[in-house]
């Protein structure tokens, strides 16, 4: 999974990179080539990016809940 990410970022670096290069060259499908590279970063990459990240449970640690806030306010006059 690790491998296909970095191929799917290193595609989507050199998808903008062409796409900034069409838009230098005034070319007309340039507005369309960037576009497609921001669906493909918003709909195909972060989902994967973010599926890879968090499979393990690691998210469990971000999540407030009601234990964690009366252990942060129980702490907050103790400073």
């Amino acid at each position: 999974m690790n491998k296909l990410l970095k191929i799917m970022f290193v595609i989507f670096i050199i998808w903008m990179a062409i796409g900034v290069f069409l838009i230098k060259t005034e070319h007309e499908k340039a507005q369309i080539v960037m576009g497609l590279g921001v669906m493909y970063l918003s709909f195909i990459f972060m989902p994967t990016f973010i599926y890879h990240r968090y499979k393990d449970g690691k998210y469990k640690k971000y999540i407030i809940n009601d234990e964690k806030l009366r252990e942060a306010f129980k702490n907050v006059g103790k400073n």
